[in-house]
């Protein structure tokens, strides 16, 4: 029996709206299922995730095209769904990347690129009733760190989690 080689990083482009969501979430759950992650590190990383990627829907602009981001998929993952996706101004879907490394340090690290907003990823301090702006509370609370990195052009919301939950989480 030969053993597959399961990558230590992923990226790939999804569709800057709804649809990318759901495919980022099969992907990484089935990437960290292959490197034997536990599974309640991947249940974070799943809604961290998607607490990202959702943020970037709904606050940044694309990076750019779809089919000129870096998507690093194995032949065994189809294409993100196209349905709900962005499209420019020709009419082609737009995107973003989101990436997850395994550096080896014992840690996990999500990233989600995106084209920035008008203004920097904060928490909320939304009121009881508020519908939403919890969302990067739940990733500050979630994992051991996050930050925002800034390039031209582009926005980069992290967060990285200790591959072993009781070896350096955050207390309450």
């Amino acid at each position: 029996m030969v053993a597959h080689e399961v990558p230590t990083s992923s990226t790939m482009a999804v569709p800057h709206g709804p649809a990318g969501v759901g495919a980022a979430r099969r992907r990484l759950r089935s990437d960290l299922g292959d490197r034997s992650v536990d599974e309640t590190v991947i249940d974070d990383a799943v809604l961290i995730l998607s607490e990202l990627l959702s943020n970037s829907c709904r606050y940044a602009r694309p990076l750019g095209r779809l089919a000129d981001l870096k998507d690093d998929a194995p032949g065994g993952y189809p294409a993100p769904v196209l349905v709900g996706a962005g499209c420019g101004e020709d009419g082609e879907p737009e995107g973003v990347t989101v990436r997850w490394r395994l550096p080896g340090d014992g840690s996990l690290t999500l990233e989600v690129t995106d084209g920035g907003a008008a203004t920097r990823p904060l928490p909320a301090r939304p009121s009881l009733t508020a519908r939403g702006g919890r969302g990067l509370a739940i990733v500050g609370r979630l994992a051991v760190d996050w930050g925002v990195r800034d390039a031209p052009g582009q926005v980069t919301v992290w967060a990285a989690l200790a591959l072993h939950p009781d070896r350096g989480a955050r207390t309450a």
